[in-house]
């Protein structure tokens, strides 16, 4: 195991020093760090899982439905499971395995929140002459919930085409008296709620500003998991990372003053996080 210092939003003693230690990473298998985690722990979870051995892991193995059921224990009520996942080209279809695994959490008793897509705005293959499938740019977001979601902070930062304006209400349908309403006039605010699809610049430079980040195999932009986090959690809420890798959700959840807890299974890997987190927890070491 690696430790990195605690922040200093880490406010309480019983916080801090519970079955397992958060603003902690865990050189193992996320199956022995959640073993010593106790049921309703973590408030939200957000991964992305090697599916279809699409990347070279070291060998390892990642049994899911094992993986799936623990997620769902040590998922508070009303937490939220972040899961970023696609599905590889095999002899000419695709694997399904996006669909699969998200119905399996349907089954142990998470719903489908939502169905989210990550747009890659980057790197991909664009399609050619000999090409019998469009470009394949994103994969998906399942959001989902055990329960209602108990935090839901809706990003407002879709600017409005028709911002400042001046809507003056709708005529509906007349009424059965002769007589029609109309809705009161308002002013069209300048940003509107965002929808369901994120488009992220990825690929070296954009997805992190890190170079060491990119030393992953697979890494997901800085941004789609702070916007995760501010969506799905509040200040001093645990998130967690059972894939851990290079590190991102770690310091997106310390960026926003989340307390956090990551497992990967690769002590290279852990390297490659414990370099990349500590220059920003020593940043934040004023707050």
């Amino acid at each position: 195991m690696i430790e990195v210092p605690k922040p200093p939003f880490c406010q309480t003693d019983v916080v801090c020093s519970t079955v397992l230690e958060v603003n902690r990473i865990y050189n193992e298998s996320n199956l022995e760090t959640m073993k010593r985690m106790p049921n309703n722990f973590v408030d939200l979870i957000v991964t992305s899982p090697p599916y279809d051995n699409l990347r070279d892991y070291k060998g390892y193995s990642f049994p899911f439905e094992e993986i799936a059921k623990e997620l769902y224990r040590v998922t508070k009520d009303g937490g939220v499971l972040v899961w970023v996942v696609g599905d590889a080209v095999i002899d000419g279809g695709e694997s399904g395995t996006s669909f699969r695994q998200a119905l399996y959490f349907q089954q142990i008793g998470f719903l489908i929140h939502d169905t989210m897509i990550y747009e890659k705005n980057g790197a991909a293959y664009p399609a050619n002459d000999k090409s019998n499938r469009y470009s394949q740019v994103f994969e998906y977001m399942f959001i989902l919930s055990k329960g209602k979601p108990k935090t839901y902070n809706l990003l407002k930062d879709r600017k409005n085409r028709w911002a400042v304006a001046t809507n003056f209400g709708t005529p509906s349908t007349r009424k059965t008296n002769g007589k029609t309403g109309k809705s009161e006039a308002f002013v069209v605010s300048e940003f509107g709620y965002r929808n369901n699809i994120w488009k992220y610049n990825n690929g070296a430079g954009y997805s992190s500003k890190d170079e060491i980040a990119f030393e992953h195999p697979a890494i997901f932009p800085e941004e789609l998991a702070q916007d995760h986090i501010i969506t799905w959690s509040n200040e001093g809420d645990i998130v967690y990372d059972c894939f851990g890798g290079s590190g991102t959700t770690a310091k997106m959840a310390h960026k926003w003053k989340r307390n956090w807890i990551l497992s990967e299974i690769s002590s290279e890997y852990v390297q490659i996080a414990q370099k990349r987190i500590a220059p920003y927890l020593a940043q934040t070491s004023l707050f």
